[in-house]
């Protein structure tokens, strides 16, 4: 499904324009996020779980995460064992399940979520700049609809 730009040309349809653009858009994103988070020693999939667990007050379980993450749920142990090294979470075990850990920040994580949190929401101010309230919910539409379509296609038999 990926695709380039350049090689648009020579596809038929805006449906294939779109799904490019959309990809295209999404690179640029994960680029330029890591820009914006490498100085303050963070990943993009490490802001992810800062940014959920921040209205989190009583913490979520790490297959919660998982689920809302936007990582492969198997990386999502390795993620939080480095987050909590590095002193930003705590797992403690779920006052009803034994076999459940629920992850939360520490004051330390709260803070650095805080930082980050202020630099996105500037950086999200200068990408939108311009933009028409009607326009972005109309991009938000159609982007809802592509991820629930992305989410249920199925592939084509082409015989050969």
């Amino acid at each position: 499904m990926v695709g380039t730009l350049r090689s648009m040309k020579s596809q038929p349809g805006r449906d294939y324009a779109l799904v490019v653009a959309v990809l295209s858009t999404a690179d640029a994103f994960l680029r330029e996020s890591q820009r914006l988070f490498r100085p303050l020693g963070l990943s993009g999939a490490q802001f992810n779980v800062l940014n959920l667990l921040a209205d989190a007050a009583d913490g979520m379980s790490q297959r919660e995460l998982g689920d809302r993450l936007l990582v492969d749920r198997s990386n999502v142990t390795g993620l939080l064992d480095r987050m909590e090294k590095a002193g930003w979470v705590r797992r403690k075990d779920h006052p009803a399940d034994r076999r459940v850990y629920l992850v939360s920040l520490t004051p330390a994580g709260h803070a650095l979520w805080a930082k980050a949190h202020a630099l996105y929401l500037d950086v999200i101010a200068q990408v939108t700049a311009g933009l028409p309230a009607k326009r972005m919910d109309d991009c938000t539409g159609v982007l809802a609809h592509l991820e629930k379509n992305a989410a249920t296609w199925e592939l084509a038999d082409h015989k050969s």
